[in-house]
Order: C-alpha cells, then sequence, then structure tokens
C-alpha cells in the first residue's frame, strides 16, 4: 500500500463546517498535516507550473502514524444469526452463477467459528459444490461433489446433514433444463459428532473466519437455511407465503434492491446488512426477458452480484478534523500531509457561506465525473510516463499499480463484468493534484481536477473572483443554488449527471441565467445516487455510447433510484437540448484548433471576437498542444440546439484516430441526424440566447482550457472567453415592453 495516504468524509464544505480526515501511515514516527490553497495543479515545466498558497499559518498539525488497512470484497452479514441455535438437523441451499474459475473454494453461504472450528459452510470450489462441516473431532469434514461448476450457469447447490443418518450430502444441478443426470450429489458419513451450532454471523458470498475470506464472485439468489432434512433439496423454492417445511431463513433478495438491507422472510427475520456494495438489480435464474425493469418484476431480479475487489466505505477511522475558518474564501484547497520525505495532499473544496455568494460567477467541479473516473486503471504507466513523472516531480502513484483501493467505473471487476459503482469514501488517486493520465508528447496529458485547474489559474491570473461549488452541492440544492450569479462556468468534463443536477442547470438556463460550458462530452451519462449511501454514484452503461463496458441486456436499471441508466440521450435528453452541443467524436489525447465560421460576424456574436482577428483559434495549449481535441462536441438542431442558435468556429484537422460516437451511426454511410459521418468529427463553439433572457456559451472540447494559459494567457483563446464572461456578467438587458 501507498505509505502515507487519505481521503476526507465529503469533499465540500463552507466556513464553520467540519471535514474529517482519515490517513493511513506507516512511517515509524508521526506525520504533519497542513492547510494549503490550489491554484494550478500542473506541472508541466512549459507552462505556469504548480501553484499553491501555503496556509499552513491557518492550520497545521501533528499526528502519531498508524496504518489503517482497507479489505476488498463483498459479502452480506447477518449478525442477528449469532444467537441462533440451531444444533441440526441441517439443510443449506442457495441459487448461484459463478462467474470466476478459482483454485480454491468459495464461499456461498456459511455461518463458521473457526476458532471453535466448529459451524457449516456450502462453497463452490474445484470440485464443484463443496460442504465444510464443523466435527467435535477438531477436523472439518470436507465432502465436494466432484464435478466443477461451469461459468455463467445457474444452478442450485445444497447440503444436508442427516444427524439419525450420521451421514452429510452436497448436491449440485444445473437449473438450464439440460439432459437427465445433471444432477450430481455426494454422501459420506460424519465420522465423528457434528458441531454445527457456531455462535457466529450468517455470511453469504465470504466466509467470516474470523475476518471475510473466501469471497465469491458470481450472483447469489435465494440462500435458504432448514432445520431439516430434506430429500430432495433441488425442489426447494423460496416462494413468499409458501415457506418450505421446516424453513428457518430464506433471503429474499429482490427485496430492498435500492440498499443495503437483505430481507429474511423466515419465521425469526434474521435480516442481514451487506458490505462493500456488491451489484443488485441483476437478472436472477427466474428472468424470462419478459421485463427489463427490476420494478415491474422484482423476483425475476432476486440475484446479487457479489465480487472479490467490491468496495465501498473504507470504514477508515478520522485522524482529525478541519473546521473551515469564517472568511476563508471559496476555491480549491488541500490538506498536505508528510512524513520520513513521503508527501500527500488531499483535495477539497470551501464553497461560499450558505445562502449568499462570495462572487458573481460560480465554478462547479465536475466531482461526480472525477468520481467515476476514480482509480482509473489504464494500462498505460510505462517507463516513458514514470521518467516523466520524476522529471516534472508529478503524483508517484498510479491506479495500475494499486489495485488495492478499488477501481473506476471504467474498469472492470476480475470476473469481467462492468464496476457500476464508485464511492468517494477511500483513497483516490486520480484526483490528486499533478496528477498524470497520458503521456502527452506536445502537453501535459491532464484530464479531470487538475485539467480543471488550468480554469481557476485562468481566473486568478484574470483578477475575476469566483465562488466554486461541487456536484454534490448542486444535488443537495438544485438550481437555487445557482440563480445568484450571473454566470455559471462548467469545468473541462462534467459527464455525469443525475436527473436533479442535470435540472439545476436547466432551470438556471430557464430563470435567465448564463451558462459558459467549457469542456467536452458533458451532460452524457445518467447516473444515480441514494442518500441512504453517501458518497456512491451507480452507472448502468446501457445500449449504446462510447463505453469502457456494457451492461448485461435486463441490467440496464439503476439500483439506487430504479431509473433507466445509460445515456442522457437515449433518457430523452441530448446534451443539446441543455447546453446546445454534444457529443460527436473522440480520438486520441490531441489537440487541433477551431477555425472562425461565418456566425462569429454575426451581429449578435460578434462580441465574442472582440480584439481578436485570428482564423484560426487555439492551435496551441497544454492540452494536447490544441484548444479543440480528445473529445469533442457539435451543435445539432435535430437533437435540441436552440432555435437561432450560432456556431462562432467549428474545429478540424484532427487526426485519423477520430471517430464518430456509436449513437449517432445508423451505418458507415449514414448519420442519426442526417448529416455524412465524417463531418460529425468536429467541435462547434456555439453561442445561443434563450427565451427566458438566459444565453449559453459553448467550446464543445475537452481540451479548451489547457490552451489559456499560453503566451502568459495573452492569446486568442484567453481574450474569447474573457469576452464571454465579461458579457454574461453585465446585468441583463431590459426586455422590450
Amino acid at each position: 500500500m501507498i505509505p502515507l495516504t487519505g481521503y476526507t468524509d465529503r469533499l465540500s464544505a463552507a466556513p464553520g463546517e467540519r471535514i474529517a480526515f482519515k490517513i493511513s501511515s506507516a512511517a515509524r514516527g508521526p506525520y504533519r498535516a497542513s492547510l494549503a490553497r490550489v491554484v494550478h495543479a500542473d506541472p508541466n515545466p512549459a507552462g505556469p507550473g504548480v501553484k499553491t498558497e501555503d496556509l499552513a499559518s491557518r492550520f497545521s498539525i501533528e499526528r502519531p502514524s498508524r496504518p489503517q488497512p482497507l479489505a476488498l470484497g463483498s459479502y452480506a452479514r447477518v449478525d442477528a444469526a449469532a444467537t441462533l441455535s440451531l444444533p441440526g438437523p441441517l439443510t443449506v441451499s442457495a441459487v448461484v452463477w459463478p462467474t470466476l474459475a478459482a483454485g480454491d473454494e468459495r464461499c456461498v453461504i456459511a455461518r463458521w467459528d473457526e476458532a471453535g472450528r466448529s459451524g457449516w459452510a456450502l462453497s463452490v470450489g474445484p470440485g464443484g459444490a463443496t460442504a465444510r462441516i464443523g466435527l467435535s473431532s477438531g477436523e472439518p469434514r470436507v465432502l465436494a461433489t466432484g464435478r466443477p461448476l461451469e461459468l455463467r450457469r445457474w444452478y442450485r447447490i445444497w447440503v444436508v446433514v442427516d444427524l439419525a443418518a450420521g451421514t452429510v450430502r452436497v448436491g449440485q444441478l444445473p437449473l438450464d433444463g439440460q439432459a437427465p443426470g445433471a444432477r450430481h450429489e455426494t454422501t459420506a458419513p460424519l465420522g465423528a459428532a457434528p458441531r454445527l451450532d457456531a455462535a457466529a454471523a450468517v455470511s453469504i458470498g465470504a466466509r467470516l473466519a474470523p475476518g471475510p475470506s473466501e469471497h465469491w464472485n458470481g450472483k447469489i439468489e435465494d440462500p435458504l437455511l432448514l432445520g431439516a432434512v430434506v430429500a430432495a433439496p433441488e425442489t426447494l423454492a423460496l416462494e413468499p407465503g409458501l415457506p418450505p417445511l421446516g424453513l428457518v431463513a430464506g433471503w429474499d433478495f429482490s427485496q430492498g434492491i435500492e440498499g443495503l438491507d437483505v430481507v429474511d422472510i423466515g419465521p425469526h427475520g434474521l435480516g442481514g446488512r451487506l458490505v462493500n456494495l456488491p451489484t443488485r438489480a441483476v437478472t436472477g435464474a427466474r428472468w424470462t426477458g419478459r421485463e427489463m425493469c427490476w420494478r415491474h418484476a422484482p423476483r425475476e431480479y432476486a440475484a446479487i452480484h457479489f465480487h472479490d475487489d467490491d468496495v465501498y466505505d473504507a470504514g477508515w477511522a478520522t485522524d482529525f478534523e478541519l473546521t473551515v475558518p469564517e472568511g476563508m474564501r471559496s476555491g480549491a484547497y488541500l490538506m498536505r500531509l508528510a512524513a520520513e520525505g513521503h508527501v500527500e495532499e488531499l483535495p477539497f473544496y470551501v464553497r461560499p457561506p450558505r445562502g449568499r455568494r462570495t462572487a458573481d460567477v460560480l465554478v462547479i467541479a465536475s466531482t461526480y465525473t472525477y468520481q467515476a473516473y476514480a482509480n482509473h486503471a489504464r494500462g498505460n504507466t510505462d517507463a516513458a510516463l514514470r521518467e516523466r513523472m520524476a522529471a516534472w516531480g508529478a503524483y508517484p502513484h498510479n491506479p495500475d499499480d494499486h489495485p488495492e483501493y478499488g477501481r473506476s467505473t471504467y474498469n472492470r471487476h476480475r470476473d469481467g463484468s462492468g464496476i457500476c459503482y464508485s464511492s468517494r469514501l477511500r483513497p483516490v488517486l486520480t484526483l490528486r493534484p499533478r496528477y498524470l493520465t497520458f503521456l502527452d508528447p506536445r502537453g501535459s496529458g491532464l484530464r479531470h481536477y487538475s485539467a480543471d485547474t488550468h480554469l481557476l489559474d485562468w481566473l486568478e491570473a484574470q483578477g475575476i473572483a469566483f465562488d466554486i461549488v461541487t456536484d454534490e452541492d448542486v444535488e443537495a440544492e438544485g438550481a437555487a443554488l445557482l440563480a445568484p450569479y450571473a454566470t455559471v462556468l462548467t469545468g473541462s468534463h462534467p459527464e455525469y449527471h443525475t436527473p436533479r443536477t442535470r435540472e439545476a442547470h436547466a432551470g438556471y438556463l430557464a430563470g435567465g441565467g448564463r451558462l459558459v460550458y467549457l469542456g467536452g462530452n458533458g451532460f452524457y451519462w445518467r447516473i444515480a445516487t441514494s442518500p441512504s449511501l453517501p458518497g456512491v454514484i451507480e452507472v448502468r452503461r446501457a445500449e449504446t455510447g462510447i463505453r469502457a463496458w456494457e451492461a448485461r441486456v435486463g441490467e440496464y436499471y439503476h439500483a439506487l433510484d430504479g431509473a433507466y441508466g445509460g445515456l442522457w440521450r437515449r433518457n430523452g435528453h441530448p446534451p443539446q437540448e441543455l447546453v446546445g452541443v454534444g457529443f460527436s467524436a473522440q480520438g486520441l489525447f490531441e489537440g487541433s484548433y477551431y477555425r472562425r465560421a461565418p456566425g462569429a460576424d454575426d451581429p449578435r456574436a460578434a462580441w465574442i471576437f472582440a480584439g481578436v482577428d485570428d482564423t484560426v483559434i487555439g492551435n496551441f495549449g497544454l492540452s494536447g498542444g490544441g484548444a479543440a481535441g480528445f473529445e469533442l462536441d457539435r451543435a445539432d438542431p435535430v437533437l435540441g440546439t436552440p432555435p437561432g442558435a450560432i456556431v462562432v468556429a467549428s474545429s478540424e484537422g484532427h487526426g485519423p484516430s477520430f471517430v464518430v460516437v456509436f449513437e449517432d451511426l445508423l451505418n458507415h454511410l449514414q448519420s442519426a441526424t442526417g448529416e455524412r459521418p465524417a463531418r460529425l468529427v468536429r467541435a462547434d463553439m456555439t453561442y445561443a440566447e434563450l427565451p427566458g433572457g438566459g444565453a449559453l456559451f459553448a467550446v464543445g472540447s475537452i481540451t479548451f482550457c489547457g490552451s489559456l494559459s499560453h503566451n502568459r494567457y495573452d492569446n486568442n483563446v484567453s481574450r474569447i472567453l474573457r469576452n464571454v464572461i465579461d458579457r454574461f456578467r453585465l446585468p441583463p438587458a431590459p426586455r422590450a415592453l
């Protein structure tokens, strides 16, 4: 693990509010923590360089070092079963869908006391369904069917302990109706008196011995616990209202899909709690394909998909807290940690005081997008990138080297399924100043948090005061949070939005606000959050779009809010409808330029180019070497670009790696909206005046803000943005009567 790292319990706070810091330090001596403000987080020596303001005089503290572990892997824990007396007989059954071959046992359900060597466990191993029974002799009885289970095939598995006969039976049966003879069961004598009644919790998806181990990879449905000998366990079924004879507990995963509770419909009400957020709202053994939404047929979605690399809350203890000082200006801040030559910097934001603004410009930090990419392991950390990291003094750690902190929603679980949840309650290596994403031959290779400081640095250099809030702040307070501001600015990549954050932007514009969209591929994916799971976002990569993995058919609806996932465009709200432009093309991390369009001379928009005589705009910059690059957005009236919108410049000169997004193609010759596919590889710089008196300006490129500091901030990209913000800060013109 990284010798010195940590995370915060929240990403923003107002003056007078607290932020808790959770630190793991392997140093022999104490570590020191001190406050700093972030101005520019790009370590590229060809640019302005890293700029921070040391605020140790306002907060500095020393704390003893202690390592804090992080345990990956999901499971359900039923602590209420710890006092249950069940000496036998016993039948345990579950329906399973394994997804990863393992060389050892992987627990499906267990009640096991390792210290007392007592209890029982039903697992799957190389020899198929496997039973482990505690015996008075001290050594457990282990028995397997001898037939390995096939991956991604539904089985019922079981173990039966018959005290009268002195035997244990373990069996399995595929549930897909294949030829007779697929049932396999093995029976053996116990050999000693069983010790089934362990004083331990029941666990599902892992064995507690005493910590979680033998994590299951795959789906589990309808685990059953009976205090009886069942002659034909393959016939068992968990049907609400029709419990099988002798039922002690039956966990119905079709209930409570939106949360972490697991519901027992048995007589004792032995409900449990999920740990490390396995995936719910997944198709189960009963799924017919007639319903695609779990809310409409919950028993067809009565499974949970567990993974040995799931993570939610690292659960670290708080080392210290910061109460944001009264009067501290809104902006980006960090807590700098140092011990024995190791340095770590934990970012957070100070928002303006509750209920008032301290500037007329608001920046929204795209923290939901930062979280979607949290710990994105790209597999690109080669010797050349490491050499640059060292030469530039960049952040020295990369998720490629540290799977122990969990991956991003752009990665897959070890079993190949896509990661649909991301939590910020863990160390997030990609959310660090000076973090390099790419080996950019013409620039810095920054994305997300560090790239967005290009904008913050420019605002500082221009003397433009601003407030800053996060996506979570917008989620909590809606359009009312944005309404007092003359203009609102996005960062370089506001890709992920909930219905509430999207509606907040729309409400701000409808109320006469002026929005400056300074990125590309924004407002693209619909995500879900839940008050019962703070710090978590969920994405289902449904149907189409540029995506790192594809959700399984039938699993397009979020568990957290029950809503259809995927693209906002597939939810009836293309980005063009909100910000005038929407995702059109993507290529390598390369930047090109815009060419001034005839719309720049339209009297309604000519002010945007005041002081700019150039035809070519932004053929320079710290992001890919140009202001128009990597991911590009275009205007399109068919998709909702407002009537009367003006394209003032469009990009050109993009390399052969750039491709049109999938959702725009009907075939290789036709686009969904009528333009030739080759024409869709462009970014449109667009201006629109809106019916309610509002306005928007969109650049349609991720790399735009990387060009702002060129030539000491004196360049055509900087001038255009300054013109826009100056105009958008003016009071609205009187309306004609």
